[in-house]
């Protein structure tokens, strides 16, 4: 593509493949922070409590994260339209059945296993399509800027759109609500067509991805046990790592022997792309985390409703979009690193502001300007990370470092989740809320060093 050529806005076709791959995202992202506000109305109606309520949250973000890098890997051999559509009518089946749920045990099977199981198919080929369709670096920006707006914003608007549909009708008209965008998208998924034909005869590496999987499920579970049994959490996250372990000694085993694994260990040869990665994974982590930190000690410590603690994150939500918009503008004028390390630095001060509120009785919208930073911050790197790790590899290793990528993050978010609950539901106060909101501001340093360490342009 010429340099002319690149500077012009999308075509019409680009613009038709964008909707909704960008919706495909919102809805997977909204449907990650919903159920933040619906905490109190699932738990009396399920005759559940608050820790079951995060506990479904988190099992439907690790079921993203541990079957993501699978569902990249199958693009390759089925196409990434195809996997796309099955995603999408696997997470539509999920949404109603969330909404018919009877219990918990149905809710987490229809929002937590089929939505996440649909989510893992559908998201990889969100990424896959818009690099290859998006060929140079700023119309790839421009789009991964609005996917990632949409993104951003489904998890910070999912409390106030979740608080006012639960108000307005009930928490099970949130999923009805998830179900009738995931027919939109479908209907408008008609335009899409596939730039690299499936290649059916492409290995996959089932022992990989259970191993991945049953790895990634035990480190998370091991987290969400600290409050109960802290014998419990060490085993689990010792068998966790040891399972991990096992994976990579069996993609290290099956290159050696000339096979292709789930997961090629080349992928973390790129410095860069491996920094990227980590700033992805701490990103979510903070965006789940603070969200639902915030939504639980609203309801539960101060006992707000589901619509009066969705429009306080409005100040997020607006952040997100502002920031998340504007990032071509951004790209053009400012090298990713700089936008990263800059995001990272307003996000912990966001925080930084909401834990300064801990101590006192504030009036709820006193914690607008923290979620306005918070939100900001996220929207100015959300874009760049992703166009790190996904312009680092050549279009033949778009499907696995997609999967990488999305699995990443999203393992962040069910972190985060895991994490920031654990410590709020174990004493669900004032200062249990503090000390979970300094953690993430901890991990947020973290992710602020790596930002650090990407290469400079040159």
């Amino acid at each position: 593509m010429s340099d002319t050529q690149s500077s012009h806005k999308p075509s019409k076709e680009q613009r038709q493949v964008l909707a909704p791959l960008a919706l495909a995202q919102f809805i997977c992202s909204f449907a990650g922070s919903n159920m933040n506000v619906m905490i109190n109305d699932i738990s009396e109606d399920l005759d559940t409590t608050v820790q079951g309520v995060q506990n479904a949250i988190t099992i439907f973000l690790l079921v993203m994260a541990a079957l993501m890098i699978p569902g990249g890997k199958l693009t390759d051999r089925y196409g990434r339209k195809r996997c796309l559509l099955a995603g999408l009518v696997i997470y539509g089946i999920g949404a109603l059945l969330s909404a018919a749920a009877p219990g918990l045990g149905v809710l987490i099977l229809g929002n937590s296993i089929l939505e996440g199981i649909g989510t893992a198919l559908l998201i990889p080929p969100v990424y896959i399509l818009t690099t290859l369709i998006f060929k140079d670096l700023t119309s790839r920006a421009r789009a991964f800027g609005v996917i990632m707006a949409l993104g951003g914003i489904g998890a910070a608007a999912g409390p106030l759109i979740g608080g006012l549909i639960t108000s307005g009708l009930s928490w099970r008209a949130a999923f009805v609500f998830q179900a009738l965008v995931i027919v939109v998208i479908v209907v408008l998924s008609r335009r899409i067509e596939d730039p690299l034909p499936a290649d059916p005869t492409r290995p996959f590496d089932t022992v990989g991805a259970v191993l991945s999987a049953v790895g990634l499920v035990l480190v998370v579970m091991g987290i969400l046990a600290a409050d109960n049994n802290v014998w419990l959490m060490i085993a689990l996250l010792v068998l966790g790592a040891l399972v991990l372990l096992w994976f990579f000694r069996s993609i290290r085993a099956k290159e050696r022997a000339g096979q292709e694994p789930l997961l090629s260990t080349r992928l973390f040869h790129n410095r860069t792309s491996n920094l990227g990665l980590v700033t992805q994974n701490v990103q979510w982590l903070l965006l789940m985390g603070t969200s639902f930190t915030v939504a639980a000690y609203l309801q539960v410590v101060r006992g707000y409703d589901a619509i009066q603690t969705g429009v306080i994150f409005t100040a997020a939500t607006l952040g997100l979009l502002v920031s998340s918009l504007a990032a071509e503008r951004l790209a053009k004028r400012r090298p990713q690193r700089t936008l990263i390390t800059a995001g990272f630095c307003v996000t912990i001060a966001g925080i930084a502001v909401l834990v300064a509120l801990a101590g006192g009785s504030p009036n709820p919208w006193a914690l607008a300007p923290g979620l306005l930073l918070i939100g900001l911050g996220l929207g100015v790197m959300l874009t760049p990370s992703v166009n790190v790790v996904q312009s680092s590899f050549p279009e033949e290793e778009q499907g696995e470092i997609s999967g990488l990528s999305r699995s990443v993050s999203n393992l962040g978010s069910s972190l985060g989740t895991a994490v920031a609950g654990t410590i709020l539901v174990s004493g669900l106060t004032s200062s249990a809320y503090a000390a979970a909101m300094i953690t993430l501001a901890v991990i947020g340093l973290a992710g602020l060093t790596a930002a650090t360490l990407l290469p400079k342009p040159t």
